[in-house]
């Protein structure tokens, strides 16, 4: 099975409301729900950890994901992923990146930039 990588490059395995959506794990998604309030300092409840990768289109998305505008710019762009881009890398990735250092490296090796 094909790895399947965000629009801002994170690699869905390494998600962990994506996991907890794959195998339908309610547990995993109450730790996941607590452990993003505190990081994120908003709250979350396990019910909204679900996803099923920001590129579905009818599948279900975390909420944040409903209102990224990293996710929004690839669609209207209609670019697989930011590497893809010739903009990038642009500001609006520089909040993930420092969550996610390993979608920045993984964008690079696709980026013709």
């Amino acid at each position: 099975m094909e790895e399947q990588i965000s629009f801002c490059g994170i690699g869905c395995h390494e998600c962990d409301a994506f996991e907890a959506t794959k195998n339908d794990d309610n547990k995993k998604r109450a730790k996941v729900a607590k452990q993003w309030s505190k990081q994120h300092n908003t709250v979350f409840e396990p019910h909204e950890i679900n996803c099923d990768g920001c590129k579905s289109q009818n599948g279900r998305l975390f909420k944040y994901c409903l209102s990224c505008d990293v996710r929004q710019c690839a669609i209207e762009k209609e670019i697989e992923n930011c590497g893809y881009c010739s903009e990038y890398p642009c500001e609006k990735l520089n909040p993930i990146f420092r969550v996610a250092p390993g979608a920045k490296k993984q964008l690079d090796a696709l980026s013709n930039n």
